[in-house]
Order: C-alpha cells, then structure tokens, then sequence
C-alpha cells in the first residue's frame, strides 16, 4: 500500500513528540519519584483525552475481544514501557535511551511478518531496516560500551525490554477490532492509569526529596499532553491507516531526535560516527520507501503526421 505525505508527516509528528520524552524524562526524575512521574503523565493524558473522547470521540460497539486488546495495548503500550523507562533513566542518559529504543524495528517486522496480513517481509524492508539498524550500531558506537558503567547494565536491560513491549503493542494496535483513534486513545490510557493507581498510592513519603521547579512539573505537563495524549492519538491513527511495519520506522528517527534534543539541551558532544549514522538511517528509510513508488509508465505520443497517416491507412482498409 502506497504511503501519502501525510503519513510521513504524522511519522515525524510522533518522532518529536516520542523522541523528546526522553529528555523531558530525564528531567522530571532529577526531583520526583519514578511511580510519581508515570503516574502523572498517564493523568495528565487521561484529563486531556477523557473529555475529548466524549465529545468527539466515535464510540464502537463494546465487545469482549476489544477491551481485552485496549487492556494488552495499555499495559505493554503505557504501563509496563513508561515504567521500565523512566526507571531506567534514572541512571541512563536521554540520548543512549533513545537509542536502545531502535530494537524495536527487528522484533516488529519479525512478529508482523507471522501476524499481520500484507505486512510480509520483501527485499525492500528487510535491506531497508538492516541499513538503518547498522546505522544505529554506529551511532552507538563501541567506545559507549567500553565506558558503561556496570550498574548501568540492568538500566539499559530495562530499556531494551521496553522496547520490545513497544514492538508488541505495534501488533496490538494493528489487529485491534475496528475503532475510533480518539477513542482508543482514551480508553487505553485510562486502563494503563488505573493499573498503576496502585503503585502511586503505595508511594512512600520521603522527607529528603528534592522539591520540584517549574522546569521539572514543565517537563511533567510536556510528558503527559505531548508524548503521552496527542501521541496516543497520532499513533493509534497511524498505525492502523499503515501498518506496523511503517510505522516502526520511529525507532530510527527517535534516536537521532532524542541525540538532537540531547546535545541541544543537555550540552552532549557530537561525534562524526553521528553524522555516518544520520546517512544511514536516512539511506534505510529511503530503501523501504521504493517499494511503495509505482513503475513509471511510458507513454507513446503520436505526432499529428503519425497520426494523419494512421486515419488514410483506416480509411483506405474500409
């Protein structure tokens, strides 16, 4: 199925919003709690999408086969990833997270191959995703390894696992029965809200607890109506109008957004390898694009003399 420019639009509209969180992340667990961060960016969006689910929101017909798909997508779409993210950076850098998030590609197209109608690997996709994977080795370069702090390790694990829930959630949406985007949105980030109500609860207090500054509850607000509910939205939209296997191109983009806002903001060196790699992905991305360009017709003009001819030659035959 050919891809329009909105599609691509909307696929850089999701690299902002998904590739900026990991910045504001980092930024919100620096005073709060991880529990208090997920939690409140799942409410933030919920308070958003609640209400514009109600008034503008198609509902679909209820069905037990529906619910059960908003409940798996809320848990390894919002619950289980935000948690293992956040949690993990508390130790790991915005811009390395980011780029842990690009293992989700492999896992995608491996499951949608097997699960998905019309989304079988070919040539185009599988050369595609291997360059851009080989770009994102080079952006994360072997030099990063050699200097990983062992404790990091289990951070970075926590990352990884993230991403393959991101990869299921992908077939997730997919597959998921015939319904609004608005109201999908909704609906699964309530659940994701109400599975992890627990947690906040059971949060201890704790006296020594840095107070939050506007930067931290500006970098909150950013999570929850940017990356958590507009996100939701574009993202359920996109992925059923193109599939998963497009739109798991996100975890090529993400990491050169989340180093973008990384050196931008947070003062992180670029190096040339990110450069190579930036050529790279861009090349992979290029290479899964040119099985969605038809053929070119070529067409036969005739002149008018051609053309004169052919009517004698018709009318001498009669």
């Amino acid at each position: 199925m050919p891809h329009t420019t909105s599609d691509w639009l909307l696929l850089f509209a999701l690299t902002v919003l998904w590739g900026s969180s990991f910045a504001f992340t980092q930024v919100a667990v620096e005073a709060l709690p991880v529990q208090l961060v997920v939690a409140a960016r799942l409410l933030i969006a919920c308070a958003l999408l609640l209400p514009a689910a109600l008034l503008l929101a198609r509902r679909p017909a209820h069905s037990p086969r529906l619910w059960a798909v908003y409940g798996l997508i809320a848990l390894f779409g919002s619950a289980l990833p935000y948690s293992l993210v956040t949690w993990g950076q508390q130790t790991v850098a915005s811009a390395q997270a980011g780029i842990l998030m690009a293992a989700m590609p492999l896992a995608t197209l491996g499951m949608a191959h097997y699960l998905v109608p019309g989304e079988r690997m070919n040539r185009h996709r599988a050369g595609g995703f291997l360059i851009g994977f080989c770009g994102v080795a080079v952006l994360l370069g072997p030099a990063i390894w050699r200097e990983v702090d062992p404790q990091q390790l289990p951070a970075m694990a926590a990352i990884l696992l993230a991403a393959c829930c991101y990869a299921i959630t992908s077939i997730l949406a997919r597959l998921r029965p015939p319904s609004d985007a608005l109201y999908s949105a909704a609906a699964t980030t309530t659940l994701a809200t109400l599975m992890l109500l627990p947690a906040l609860l059971a949060l201890p207090a704790d006296p020594t607890a840095t107070l939050p500054t506007g930067r931290h509850l500006l970098a909150l607000f950013a999570l929850g109506a940017g990356s958590t509910a507009l996100a939701a939205i574009l993202y359920m939209h996109l992925v059923k109008r193109t599939g998963a296997a497009f739109v798991s191109q996100l975890n090529y983009l993400i990491p050169l957004w989340a180093l973008g806002v990384g050196v931008g903001l947070l003062g992180e060196p670029l190096a040339p390898r990110h450069l190579i790699a930036l050529a790279l992905i861009l090349g992979g991305m290029a290479v899964v694009r040119r099985e969605h360009q038809p053929p070119t017709k070529i067409r036969v003009v005739q002149s008018s003399s051609d053309s004169n001819r052919s009517a004698k030659a018709r009318a001498k035959r009669r």
